[in-house]
């Protein structure tokens, strides 16, 4: 048996409790049906038939007894069982026969009126064929029939069968509906308390300590299960603690050499050579604070509160418009509005605007304006005139220390620092790009 192709639970459910449930119950109708096929008379595959051709056959009056006429259904009963016999026996004597009916059974005619509900068989293969005796009301007067002559192609058991329907179809049509009705409330109930584990799961980061999926009220054969999710969770927040050490580490021990560096080739050096081992310095210290930086935002992320965002994007426009001009370009702010609060943190937002920049500083080409502009629906967009992003790199660009060239001076972790601020604040980034520049703007 294929089940429909579906992943739900109650349904699947259903099916496997329907079938065995129609199988089993179909199982015990013929079983029964065969015993009874056994032990009753062999004439009940007639039983029903006869009675009902009697019915518009015997007549009845009290006083003039009982008479006997040929009807469409006894003729055609008659022409179907060749040896058809019966004998109809009335409560005041009269009595009526029919067909030809066997000398055995010729002396127990006078017993009908007796004997309610018989089957009469001989033991032996040799006897009489089997008669059974029933009875049926005329007007409300009880008249005992004996009768037999089956042609042998009656079946008892398709006739018991027949006959038991009203028993398994209203119990099949009760309760196979109860079942598909009543499955899904049960393991909606069993299930309640994995409801509880779904809102959870979203809500789990393996970058805070003790994020773990709950075990209570959930069915004891699901709980294997979370406990396997949590202890994968367990090790990637210690692979997420490793790392975090070791990039911290890595950039605190940076700093020292860098700032002895920069010191020794500012007092020996000098010229070109000096100002270009200044430019690598800053460039290399520029790294390391960009990766304590980005642990520092993933670790421990700045309160929130209520900010101007023109104010905090004018602020390092201004911060920034040296670096820029030394390095070729314009640089130009421009507003929407005169003031737009939402609530963020201030100086994560600032450290995003400020990657922006100084991105379209290290990319722009060194020549044409970078523009920086707050929308009054709280986007903050930054454009350059560069080359622009081919469209191949743009959905990459945001990973960690992807870079769209191999011999870029970056590390690859302004724009990734960028869009882990925004996710913070629940905005969205967007790059656009073309041949003649490229804009990044911040939605919140």
């Amino acid at each position: 048996m294929r089940f429909p192709n579906t992943s739900s639970l109650w349904w699947r459910l259903s099916w496997q409790l329907s079938v065995p449930f129609v199988v089993i119950t179909a199982s015990e109708i013929v079983a029964l049906c065969i015993y009874g096929a056994m032990i009753h008379s062999p004439n009940v595959g007639m039983q029903h038939r006869l009675l009902n051709a009697l019915e518009g056959s015997l007549n009845y009056e009290p006083g003039r007894g009982l008479r006997i006429k040929d009807s469409e259904e006894l003729t055609a009963l008659k022409k179907d069982t060749p040896n058809l016999f019966f004998y109809a026996a009335a409560p005041d004597g009269t009595a009526v026969a029919y067909g030809n009916i066997p000398p055995a059974y010729t002396q127990l005619t006078k017993f009908v009126p007796l004997i309610k509900d018989a089957d009469i068989r001989d033991t032996s293969a040799s006897g009489p064929v089997p008669a059974s005796v029933d009875d049926f009301e005329i007007n409300t007067t009880e008249i005992r029939v004996l009768y037999g002559g089956r042609n042998g192609s009656e079946s008892t058991f398709l006739a018991l069968l027949g006959s038991a329907y009203p028993i398994y179809v209203p119990l099949l049509a009760v309760t196979l509906p109860a079942l598909f009705f009543a499955v899904p409330r049960l393991v909606r109930r069993s299930l309640l308390g994995l409801s509880h584990v779904v809102q959870k799961a979203p809500e789990i980061d393996p970058r805070q300590p003790g994020s773990r999926l709950p075990v209570d009220r959930v069915p004891s054969e699901v709980v294997p299960l979370i406990h396997a999710f949590n202890s994968v969770l367990e090790r990637l927040e210690q692979q997420f603690a490793a790392r975090e050490r070791f990039l911290i580490d890595a950039a605190h021990e940076l700093r020292t050499p860098i700032a002895v560096m920069q010191t020794r080739i500012d007092t020996t050096l000098e010229g070109s050579t000096r100002e270009t081992m200044m430019d690598d310095i800053g460039r290399l210290r520029e790294t390391a604070e960009q990766l304590l930086d980005f642990e520092r935002s993933e670790q421990s992320p700045e309160p929130f509160e209520q900010a101007d965002l023109v104010e905090v994007a004018r602020n390092v426009v201004a911060d920034q418009a040296p670096l820029a001009i030394r390095n070729g370009y314009e640089i130009s702010f421009d507003s929407d509005v005169d003031e737009l609060y939402r609530l963020v943190s201030p100086s994560a937002m600032s450290r995003a605007i400020g990657n922006l920049v100084r991105n379209a500083i290290d990319h722009g080409g060194n020549s044409g304006t970078i523009s920086v502009r707050v929308s009054e629906c709280g986007g903050i967009s930054v454009s350059d005139e560069g080359p622009g992003i081919p469209a191949a790199h743009r959905d990459l660009v945001f990973e960690p220390f992807y870079r769209v060239t191999p011999r870029s001076t970056g590390a690859g972790l302004g724009l990734s620092i960028v869009k882990q601020i925004v996710t913070r604040h629940r905005g969205s980034v967007a790059l656009e790009g073309n041949p003649t520049g490229t804009t990044v703007t911040i939605s919140l």
